[in-house]
């Protein structure tokens, strides 16, 4: 095996359907080729460093190569603060500790579960609006599911849990798209222009988060903007206004971003078996286990790059050295066969379902509980009100970035749309 492998992994052309050569990279449980990085693809090994303390995920620490294939697909250039999920404790914990206070226990405990109907009244509106794509008396001949559904709703829910104003959430639209598409850039376009349209949209939205800070410290609501823009005098304190609008800025694109994926991954899973989508339809509490075995069988989330050593570490009979680049294959340890029986087999009744698909350890998926629920709720109405749903391209156009798979176009048609 060589870096040629590792090239595979990220090239286009293998993107619909990586698992073969996950299924290769498990022969070399911690794969390293020359000064490239250690690549880890077995479930107890990158399950054991997800908990590890002497990886990093603080990207100062990286002394990354140019012959590192899986160090790519994440740009960071910013002028905010770094995230909570690119540092190190003590300062990840603070800064995760704050951001839960509003969100999630226990100061927060019924925060996404109070949600559940305006989330539904989002889902609902969404496949109501696919009537518009009506061309015959009684047939939906073409449908985007990505665009159409999956990309609109999770940033609609990011928009009502931060308090953005119902009318500007067409601008911050626009923004999510944006910075989206700078996650997965076009290779046709020039990656400066790329970059710059980037920047200014990060720009325009710091500023106008900036200014909705101000105006909810002025005048706080129920939203999680004006709760983490309030002095707190608890031990972790409160964040300063750029900690805010970069915490802002993660939940927008981090969050938005993995839930599309998560829904359009689900959607497609469940086109291919028919006899699981039916058992949906008849039975809308089957989308927990649904939703649960997608994330171990198509994650949206593929991989976890550019970590790093801070000390040597023994895994699987290889040592690790101090400062080299590590990069986790969740979607590859997720199909391990030590872990998991039948690990090619997308199968909704299965019991033992600790997976990957959303981290494990203290980078465990802060929105978690939220993009299982957008999934549960999204797919189970999805089975529901679409008539004979059918796929129009399998496989159908994948984003083109390794890290946050998933198709870009969804094209589907239905005889039509049950009323809610």
């Amino acid at each position: 095996m060589s870096q040629a492998m590792l090239r595979k992994v990220i090239d286009y052309a293998n993107r619909a359907d990586p698992y073969p050569l996950y299924e290769e990279l498990r022969r070399t449980p911690v794969f390293h080729d020359e000064d490239g990085p250690y690549v880890v693809s077995t479930y107890h090994e990158i399950q054991a460093l997800l908990h590890d303390p002497r990886i990093s995920s603080d990207p100062r620490n990286l002394t990354l190569s140019a012959s590192d294939p899986l160090g790519q697909d994440e740009g960071d250039e910013s002028t905010l603060p770094p995230v909570f999920i690119r540092l190190d404790p003590p300062d990840h914990d603070r800064l995760r500790r704050i951001t839960n206070r509003p969100f999630g226990p226990p100061h927060s405990p019924h925060r996404v579960h109070d949600m559940r109907g305006e989330l539904g009244g989002i889902v609902s509106g969404l496949i109501d609006g696919l009537i518009d794509g009506l061309v015959g008396a009684d047939s939906l001949e073409r449908i985007d599911l990505v665009e159409q559904f999956s990309y609109p709703f999770p940033v609609t829910v990011i928009c009502r849990l931060l308090g953005v104003p119902h009318e500007d959430e067409s601008r911050f639209h626009v923004w999510a798209d944006t910075l989206a598409a700078s996650l997965d850039p076009d290779p046709d376009v020039d990656p400066g222009t790329t970059s710059k349209v980037a920047a200014d949209a990060q720009i325009e939205l710091g500023m106008y988060l900036a200014g909705l800070i101000e105006e909810r410290r002025k005048n706080p609501g129920e939203d999680m903007l004006s709760q983490l823009a309030a002095v707190d005098e608890e031990p972790d304190g409160s964040m300063s206004t750029l900690e805010i609008i970069s915490t802002a800025a993660l939940l927008l694109i981090a969050g938005h971003e993995t839930t599309v994926n998560l829904i359009t991954n689900g959607m497609l899973t469940l086109l291919r078996h028919p006899d699981v989508l039916q058992r949906l339809r008849e039975d809308p509490q089957l989308s927990v286990p649904i939703v649960e075995e997608l994330l171990r069988y198509e994650p949206p989330v593929q991989l976890l790059p550019r970590r790093s050593a801070l000390a040597d570490i023994e895994v699987g009979g290889v040592t690790i050295p101090k400062g080299a680049t590590v990069s986790l294959i969740l979607a590859s340890g997720n199909r391990d066969p030590k872990r998991f029986e039948n690990p090619d087999r997308f199968d909704p009744d299965r019991k033992d379902i600790q997976h990957l698909g959303l981290g494990s350890g203290i980078h465990s998926c802060f929105g978690a509980p939220l993009a299982r629920l957008e999934a549960q709720l999204a797919l189970s109405e999805l089975a529901r009100r679409l008539e004979n749903p059918r796929l129009l391209e399998d496989p159908p156009p994948y984003r083109r970035n390794a890290v946050l798979r998933g198709p870009r176009h969804l094209p589907i048609a239905c005889d039509g749309i049950r009323p809610a």
